[in-house]
């Protein structure tokens, strides 16, 4: 047997194990132990036929604009940008790490020239001699990963990149569900004005009515101060409103990566905003539904890859060389049969003492292995709560909204009865300032409750993942 075919049949047995070993070593991910629930506490008995989330889950809400909102920021958004470019970069970074799995190939050609002197130690002289020599060859290295230590760190790689790319879909549902809240707070801003210019225009013609009583006789300067500090206190009300409203809007376009001038929202009023129905499903269908979930299972399985890479480290390297190729004096001989020239090598490195490096390197990989098992578990028990909360924050706001709006009807209608008895001059005016003050308060409080229900809305959205979907897996390789 040639030494080319005894290498070919070590080579091929070592591939066989290595095929297995990597597996080997690294099928040691943790069990996470978690206690899923069979539904959620806050949550009406839910069907098993309810439907998640659609991925344009904004379009429940009816509103043109806010789609177009939402559209824009996803292609635009500066965040998603910069998550995009560092999932890219990691999946460069997999590709580095996993050549170490492919053998290192090297071409190689030269052209030697070279003179001996012509003088020699006796002080005579003669011609010299020149010599031309050309090679052309191929060198290759290949390590034999016979423990994993290699497959781990690829495997550790492309795991790194999966969580970049589920961090990008993180980025990208925190930005939606921030474009659809201040979308709905610039919305609740402009009723809040419109609200509190007609609460202005009330206390204006209640103001009117009250002079024309003192004019009469039949009132005092008392009653007109109190009314003049009502309006005052209507008017001041507004400027803070403007600002939110200015705010939201600037918020709004650096969400779509324009400066504020070159935004402009009509925006309109939360009354013409529908309310999406959203069915929360099994609480196990959060584990993958919710991209930040997925991305601390990939977190995890990158760190149990390592540790099975820190504990190949233990064990020995081994090498193998080669090199081959022509070489002759004449060009027009280097390809001859005579010409040809090969060398093979195979080396074993076997770590003796290294100052406890290789352990304090495992011990460091398995913290962090438990580390990241223990944030996944947080992960999914805080997904929990989240949904409970939103659902549960959607039930009293909805409850708070109801009730909101019967005050409102009834303090409208004790304040046009008492603006009735104050044209009538049977009113008491403590009964008038007290009846629209009232008002004034329902109606303001009514929108803030109005805001407060689209935005735990929206906030459920988000904790069942908005509508995410996982488009990415790369196949799992057979083990």
């Amino acid at each position: 047997m040639t030494a080319g075919k005894r290498l070919a049949r070590f080579v091929a047995v070592f591939g066989c194990l290595v095929s297995s070993a990597g597996c080997i070593l690294t099928r040691d991910l943790p069990d996470p132990a978690l206690e899923i629930p069979e539904g959620y506490k806050a949550a009406k008995q839910s069907k098993a036929a309810d439907a998640p989330p659609t991925l344009d889950w904004w379009r429940g809400f009816r509103s043109r604009e806010l789609t177009g909102l939402m559209e824009e920021a996803q292609t635009v958004n500066l965040d998603i940008a910069a998550a995009t470019a560092r999932f890219r970069q990691a999946d460069a970074q997999a590709r580095i790490t996993g050549a170490t799995l492919l053998p290192a190939l090297n071409g190689n050609g030269s052209e030697t020239y070279s003179r001996t002197s012509g003088s020699s130690s006796s002080g005579l002289t003669n011609g010299g001699r020149e010599v031309v020599n050309y090679s052309a060859s191929f060198s290759a290295s290949y390590e034999l990963d016979f423990w994993g230590k290699n497959r781990d760190a690829a495997q550790a790689a492309e795991e790194t990149a999966n969580a970049n790319r589920f961090d990008r879909d993180v980025v990208a549902l925190t930005t939606l569900t921030t474009v659809a809240n201040a979308y709905f707070q610039v919305l609740a801003a402009q009723d809040r004005i419109r609200v509190a210019q007609r609460n202005i225009a009330s206390a204006e013609r209640i103001l009117n009515a009250i002079k024309d009583r003192f004019r009469a006789g039949t009132g005092n300067d008392l009653d007109v101060a109190q009314q003049e500090s009502v309006l005052a206190n209507q008017r001041a009300q507004v400027p803070p409103l403007r600002q939110t409203l200015d705010q939201n809007i600037n918020a709004l376009a650096t969400l779509v990566s324009r400066p504020p001038e070159a935004v402009r929202v009509t925006g309109g009023s939360l009354d013409q905003i529908a309310s999406p129905r959203v069915t929360p499903g099994l609480p196990s269908e959060l584990l993958t539904q919710r991209p930040d979930i997925r991305r601390q299972e990939a977190q995890l399985a990158s760190a149990t890859a390592n540790v099975g890479n820190a504990r190949a480290q233990f064990f020995p390297s081994i090498q193998l060389t080669g090199q081959g190729g022509y070489q002759s004096a004449a060009l027009t001989s280097l390809f001859q049969p005579h010409a040809a020239f090969f060398s093979m090598v195979g080396s074993l490195t076997q770590p003796i003492f290294d100052g406890g490096r290789i352990l304090g390197n495992f011990e460091l990989t398995k913290a962090r292995q438990d580390e990241l098992l223990q944030v996944y578990r947080k992960t999914v028990v805080q997904a929990f709560a989240d949904v409970d909360n939103a659902l549960y924050s959607i039930r009293q706001t909805t409850e708070r909204l109801r009730l909101q709006r019967e005050v409102v009807g009834a303090s409208r209608r004790a304040f046009q009865l008492a603006e009735q008895q104050l044209r009538a001059g049977t009113a008491d005016i403590v009964t008038v300032l007290n009846t629209q003050t009232t008002l004034f308060q329902a109606e303001d409080l009514l929108t803030q409750a109005q805001l407060a229900r689209f935005l735990a809305i929206v906030s459920l959205y988000q904790a069942l993942g908005g509508g995410w979907e996982p488009r990415m897996e790369r196949p799992v390789d057979a083990l």
